[in-house]
Order: C-alpha cells, then sequence, then structure tokens
C-alpha cells in the first residue's frame, strides 16, 4: 500500500465524477420509482407535504416545506411521482458524497486517481444499491432520504475539515455543519446522528476549538436558526389544514396573535415536539434485551444484499451478508490504519448510526425477526430506520473489497514505483487489469435486489384506497382502525381528489382531542355523481349538513378517556339495539374512541350512512354489532337486518350479512386494486400482507354466496381471481381449505362460510386518551 499523505499528492475531489455518479444512481432509481403511493407512513406524507400539512408528531416541517415545493414542479404528470422524485434525489445526491468520501480516504493508498475513482465508484454502487436504500429511494415513505443527504452533506464537509482545521474556510464549515445539524434535526431527529461524530472530530482535531467561546456560539445560533422551520407549525396548524396531526396550536377557529402567542399553544406545540403521545419508556426499560436488538439490525443487514422476503435463499443471503460484513469491518480497520484523521469523524458516526442508534431506539423484536417468539414484536419491519448506517456501510465495504483487488493483484505481479520520497512495490498495471474482476462482487446487490427494490409499475396502494372509498355510499362514515385503511385514504382524497364526501373515522386517532376537533371541524364535501360509481347513480344523496358528531369542541374535549364496564352494556340509537359485553373489549372499558363511534352513531344514522372498514377485523362485533353490519365490497355498512331474508342478502357466520349484489357490482364494474395486485407480482412487506388477503377474503366469501345462488360461471371467475391474488401474494396455503370446499357440491340456505380478517395495524397512529372525564353518550347498563 502507499502511504503518500495529501499534501505529496496534491489532492483535489474528483466532483465531475461525483455528479455522474449521482446522475447514474438517479436514472436507476427513476427506472424503478414508484408511479404512486404505497403502505405505512408513504401516503400521509405525500398529503401532508401536498396540502402543507402537519404528518405525526413532531411534524417533520423541513419535510414539509420541502415536499410541497417539489409537489408544484412541473417535472412529472402526478404529485406523488413528483415527491418520489425527491426521494431519488436526495439519496442520488447521498451517492455522490459516498463517492468523494471514499475517494477521499484513497489518497493516501491509491497514487493513481483512476483507481481512487473506481474505489468511489464502489463505494456509491454497494451503498445505493443496499436494499432498504433502494426501495426508500423510489417511493417518498417519509423523511430518511432526506435525513440521509444531510448526514452525507455533512459527512463530506467534516472529513474535508478534518484535512485542515486550521485553514482559513474551517470555521465556516463549523459553522454550515451546525447550520446543518439544525435543519436536519427540522426533517428528523435522526439530523442529529452526525453530531457526536462532530464533536470527537473537533475534540481530537482541533481541541482548542473548545474555548473558542465566539465560534461556539456562532455554532449554537445556526443551529437555532436551522431549527427555525418549526416556527411554521403553530402558524399553520391554526389554518387547518386536511392533514393537521397534533395540532400545535391554542388557536380553535382561525389564526389570532392571542391565542398564537399563548402558554396554550407552546404547551401543545412541545406536547407535539417531544412526542408526547406515543409515550415511549425511558431507555432503561429495555423493550427487548441488547442482544436481540443486535439481532434485528443484523436481520436487516442481511436482506441489504439480497432480500429474499420469502426466505427461498436463506444460504446466499446469510453467506453474503456475512462476506458484506467482513469487508466493512476489514475496510474500517483499513480506514483507521491508512487514514487516521477522517477516520475520528466517519468511525465515530458509523458506530453512532448501528450500536449507539440500536440502544437508543430500544425497539421490540421486529416483526420479522423470531416469529415463533411470544415476545411483543414491533408491528412492521424497522429496517428504514437503519438506512443511514446501511447506505455508509457502502464506504467500508468498498474499501475492504479494493484490499482485496489489491492483494490479489499483488500476487499476480509487482514492480518498484517511486512515490515522493518513497519507493514502493505496487501490483503491475497487468495485474491490476487481470485482478479486476473481483470487483464486480460489488454489483451483487444491484442485481439480486432489483426485484425486491424496484417499486416500478405499483399502484396496489392507491387503488385500494380507491377501492375502499368506493365501498361506501356517498356522504357515509367509514370507520378504519390503522395505519394502512387510513393513510392511504387520506392521499386517496387530498391528493387525488377521490371520494371526499367520506368521513373518514379512525379509531386509533379517536383517543386524541385535536382529531375529534378535526372531525367536527372538517367541511362537508359534495359528492361528484359523474366521478363516482355507476352503482351510485340510481339514486339521490341527500348532503348532510352537520359534522358526524353534533358536538361542540369543548363538550368533545370533555369525553374520558375510557369508560369502565361493570357487566353488560344495552345501547340504542332508533331501531339499533346492541349489548356491549366488556369481555369483548380491550381491558373490559369503553375506550374514548369507542365512546365516540356511538355518538356518531346516535347523532347520524341512519341519515348518514355508517360503516366499519373490513380491516377493522371484529370491531363492530365488539360494540354488539356484528350481527347488524351487512359487508358492500371492502366495508360493513350499520345495517338492520330484515324481518325475513332478502333475495341478495346472505348471512356470514360470525361476520354479519353480505349484500351479494353490492358486493358483485364492486368486484367487478369498480375495484381496481385486485389487478393492481397481481400487475405488482409480490407483496414485499409481509406485515402488510392484510390488504391483499383482504381482497382475497372478500372475493371468496363472495364467490361462496354466488354459487349458491346458482350463479356458478359468475362464482368461479370471483374466486379464481382471488386465488390469483392469494398466488401472487403468496397466501396459497390459506387458500387451500377455502378452494376444496369451494370446490364441492354448493349446500343449500342463506348462510355462507366467512374467512377471519385480521385487524388492520397501527405504526404511526396512537391510542392515548383525554385527560378530563365527562358525559358520555348515551347508554345504559344492561340488567342481568
Amino acid at each position: 500500500m502507499a502511504t503518500s499523505t495529501t499534501a505529496d499528492l496534491d489532492y483535489r475531489p474528483s466532483y465531475r465524477a461525483a455528479l455522474v455518479v449521482s446522475l447514474v444512481t438517479l436514472v436507476l432509481y427513476l427506472v424503478t420509482l414508484a408511479p404512486s403511493t404505497a403502505m405505512w407512513d408513504t401516503s400521509e406524507y405525500i398529503a401532508a407535504a401536498y396540502t402543507l400539512g402537519l404528518p405525526h408528531p413532531p411534524g417533520n416541517p423541513l419535510f414539509v416545506i420541502i415536499g410541497r415545493v417539489f409537489s408544484i414542479l412541473p417535472i412529472a404528470t402526478t404529485i406523488a411521482v413528483r415527491i418520489n422524485i425527491l426521494a431519488a434525489i436526495c439519496s442520488a445526491t447521498s451517492a455522490g458524497m459516498w463517492f468523494l468520501v471514499t475517494e477521499r480516504v484513497l489518497v493516501g493508498w491509491f497514487p493513481e486517481r483512476w483507481q481512487r475513482i473506481v474505489g468511489g465508484a464502489l463505494g456509491a454502487l454497494i451503498g445505493a444499491t443496499a436494499f432498504t436504500v433502494w426501495n426508500q429511494s423510489v417511493v417518498n415513505e417519509k423523511v430518511y432520504t432526506v435525513s440521509l443527504v444531510g448526514l452525507a452533506i455533512i459527512s463530506w464537509l467534516m472529513i474535508r475539515w478534518s484535512d485542515d482545521p486550521d485553514g482559513r474556510k474551517a470555521d465556516r464549515i463549523l459553522v454550515l455543519v451546525a447550520y446543518l445539524l439544525g435543519l436536519g434535526y427540522a426533517n428528523h431527529m435522526a439530523g442529529m446522528l452526525a453530531a457526536p461524530a462532530v464533536g470527537l472530530a473537533v475534540l481530537v482535531r482541533r481541541p482548542r476549538t473548545l474555548f473558542r467561546w465566539k465560534l461556539l456560539l456562532a455554532c449554537v445560533a445556526a443551529i437555532v436558526l436551522g431549527l427555525t422551520p418549526f416556527a411554521t407549525q403553530p402558524i399553520r396548524a391554526a389554518y387547518f389544514p386536511a392533514i393537521n396531526e397534533g395540532e400545535p396550536t391554542a388557536c380553535r377557529t382561525k389564526l389570532e396573535l392571542s391565542c398564537t402567542f399563548s402558554k396554550g399553544t407552546l404547551d401543545a406545540f412541545n406536547y407535539n415536539f417531544n412526542r408526547g403521545q406515543y409515550g415511549k419508556p425511558e431507555l432503561s426499560d429495555r423493550q427487548a434485551s441488547f442482544g436481540e436488538q443486535i439481532g434485528m439490525w443484523w436481520l436487516y443487514f442481511k436482506w441489504q444484499w439480497l432480500r429474499d422476503a420469502h426466505g427461498d435463499h436463506p444460504f446466499p443471503q446469510a453467506l453474503l451478508a456475512a462476506a458484506f460484513l467482513v469487508l466493512g469491518l476489514f475496510g474500517g480497520w483499513v480506514h483507521f490504519q491508512r487514514d487516521r484523521r477522517s477516520f475520528w469523524y466517519f468511525g465515530s458516526l458509523m458506530f453512532t448510526m448501528t450500536l449507539l442508534l440500536i440502544y437508543y431506539l430500544n425497539f421490540k423484536l421486529g416483526a420479522s425477526q423470531d416469529p415463533a417468539s411470544q415476545a411483543p414484536h414491533e408491528v412492521r419491519d424497522r429496517d428504514y430506520f437503519f438506512l443511514w448506517s446501511f447506505s455508509a456501510w457502502g464506504v467500508w465495504a468498498a474499501l475492504g473489497l479494493l484490499f482485496v483487488w489489491e492483494s490479489v493483484a499483488s500476487l499476480l505481479g509487482e514492480e518498484t514505483v517511486k512515490v515522493g520520497r518513497e519507493s514502493l512495490s505496487l501490483p503491475t498495471s497487468r495485474s491490476w487489469r487481470v485482478s479486476s474482476p473481483v470487483l464486480a462482487f460489488a454489483l451483487i446487490p444491484l442485481f439480486a435486489n432489483w426485484h425486491w427494490a424496484s417499486r416500478a409499475g405499483h399502484r396496489d396502494t392507491r387503488d385500494f384506497a380507491a377501492d375502499l372509498l368506493n365501498s361506501v355510499e356517498p356522504y357515509g362514515v367509514l370507520v378504519t382502525v390503522g395505519d394502512n385503511d387510513t393513510f392511504p385514504l387520506w392521499y386517496a382524497q387530498e391528493v387525488e381528489g377521490i371520494r371526499k364526501d367520506v368521513v373518514i373515522a379512525n379509531t386509533s386517532l379517536l383517543n386524541t382531542d385535536w382529531y375529534v376537533r378535526q372531525l367536527i371541524r372538517r367541511p362537508i364535501f359534495d359528492y361528484d355523481a359523474a366521478k363516482g360509481p355507476a352503482i351510485y347513480r340510481n339514486q339521490q344523496w341527500v348532503k348532510p349538513t352537520t359534522p358526524p358528531l353534533h358536538m361542540t369542541m369543548a363538550d368533545a374535549d370533555s369525553v374520558p378517556a375510557y369508560l369502565p364496564l361493570n357487566g353488560p352494556m344495552s345501547f340504542t340509537s332508533g331501531p339499533l339495539k346492541a349489548t356491549i359485553d366488556p369481555r369483548n373489549l380491550d381491558h373490559g372499558v369503553l375506550q374514548r374512541a369507542d365512546l365516540f363511534v356511538l355518538r356518531m352513531i346516535q347523532d347520524s344514522w341512519p341519515q348518514r350512512p355508517i360503516y366499519f372498514a373490513r380491516t377493522s377485523g371484529s370491531y363492530a362485533r365488539s360494540l354488539g354489532m356484528g350481527d347488524a353490519v351487512l359487508t358492500q365490497g371492502l366495508a360493513a355498512k350499520l345495517y338492520m337486518p330484515p324481518a325475513a331474508g332478502a333475495k341478495d342478502t346472505v348471512y356470514l357466520q360470525g361476520d354479519g350479512w353480505l349484500d351479494v349484489a353490492r358486493s358483485d357490482s364492486l368486484w367487478n364494474s369498480v375495484f381496481v386494486g385486485p389487478k393492481s395486485v397481481i400487475h405488482s407480482g409480490d407483496w414485499i412487506d409481509r406485515p402488510s400482507v392484510g390488504i391483499p388477503y383482504l381482497y382475497v377474503a372478500t372475493g371468496i366469501e363472495l364467490a361462496e354466496a354466488l354459487k349458491q345462488q346458482g350463479k356458478t360461471a359468475q362464482a368461479k371467475s370471483v374466486f379464481d381471481l382471488s386465488k390469483q391474488i392469494a398466488t401472487t401474494v403468496r397466501l396459497d396455503d390459506l387458500l387451500r381449505a377455502a378452494e376444496a370446499e369451494f370446490n364441492q357440491v354448493p349446500a343449500t340456505g342463506d348462510t355462507a362460510r366467512s374467512l377471519p380478517l385480521p385487524p388492520a395495524k397501527t405504526d404511526s397512529l396512537s391510542k392515548p386518551g383525554a385527560k378530563t372525564p365527562a358525559k358520555a353518550p348515551a347508554a345504559t347498563p344492561k340488567k342481568k
């Protein structure tokens, strides 16, 4: 290895080469870019950016501002693609930064510039094609790629500062870094991940900086300046955008100085800023052992080089993971040996983004980690929290791979070369060329992950949202329970304008005070019959004049967090009579959300149709209404069963009633989701596979009902499409029993078998309660 110093080699960064690397990476991401939204937080954040709203606490104001700018740029035909391009640009820019970092580390090692460019390109390639980095770069699921580019830029600045900490630009670089740290925090808390590494680099390279109070004050001021996007939140919240989570303002009707500059706003802002509604445990209260949490990181590390979502290739995946781990660790050692100046920053950054971050996040077991364990698991896989380490790992993996390349080349032949005052034994030009195939190892993630990471052509989430909304009659209220049956609907309504007449009532958010106020405040949108399904054009739909809750905001704020039940309770609303058994409720109590659902039924039904999304599982049954719901497509309508059976109404065992005619019309004439799921070709994210399973279950139930009516051809068509969905998303095992039953001689009667529907999962949403007890909706205990 060469040992020349930076000064001896007159180092100049290859910015043009870095630009080419970024552009090539951007092309890769654009080719595999999602044309629409996706599951989990994607829909929430695209809708929040487009409406200049507030996503879940702490609200990520920098992302919202940048996302809003991208949403109006004429760079694509749809809002979703424009904001997805933001993610692609951020990650592609990060690849260029990692190229520069890798090239800089190689200056004291490889005297030839072309070798350093090759090394930089390898670092960028490995980091950019790691599964999570790639998968998050082709759809704007959240804010992580914006954080990534901030960390990558800070890394490049600090490595340049470490080269010349006494240079004339050194102080300005530190002030700029401080500003970027604050600005990064305004995007996501991960923006501060580089802070410990920055502090250690300064302490090692120029400790006297700690005594320069003017510079320190300037850095503090720069951090505060970077945090100023948070100041937009109380102002924007008081304009009550459609997405206004946390509502960090004391203003209730309009923006005013008196309520904006008040203790109420300060308290609301601090609660939102500190993510108070999530109630995360103290670090001393470990949700899993540290070893298990490292095991989660290792599971996700294995994904990076070969995703293998269905466990078809465990040995190659483990082998690749071990190889990239060894390459990265060896690359870190080489970094320490050959360029200690930059190592103090970069090495401590890697420690912060791995071991320290693992300890700080204090996760439960990962959703895909040790499925047989009875220990609590996260509701979804958290690989995206380690995206920054996987991206930067490319730098060290490239250094390790270059060491292997040099070692192989040296075995094939060396020559003595004079570099400066030193005579070095280096591989010959022929040896470099002959041994270069070993570098192809860096291409493995590109080819191994293409199928898994690409989101090209994926429209299933958007189409599911449209199908669920179109299952609801005009001006209906739709009760949902989780992220994936709520956020996509927000996107469909606020970004694409689909069925804004439907009121979405999420039970997790109904436990908060601010969400209920938003339901009361929400405008009543006209139903657009021309754009709605044809099945709703055969009658006039009366537009409501009041919100679904007939309450003042003060009344809503006073509803208690829960109402204990000592025994069964009867609930009456018009002709509806239900018995609520505390044994069917969490902890035997009616939560605040349950009270508001009951109140909406009292205030709005039957004038307004009330629906339960089928993703809510047995929620209607827990409220004593399991036999008073009528399934229509992907939603179940509150319904009074007729005294005598109706021709197109079939009872589903354990799942209420099925409107066969309406569901058949929705399935064949309205739904676009089934074909979208099949077109996507797979369902990589297993924790959200309940969404395609909902189509499978709905189709099988409909097919069985049609078969009982003697409509054999229609039943087979519906069943075959359901089977195709199940096969596509690897749910074949769940289909075998249903297929065997479907192929039997049809039973007679008006009862059909239903498939169990698991409730949608909650992640970003929460279940806090209101603080002040008060009068609950009218309900009386049932006498024993």
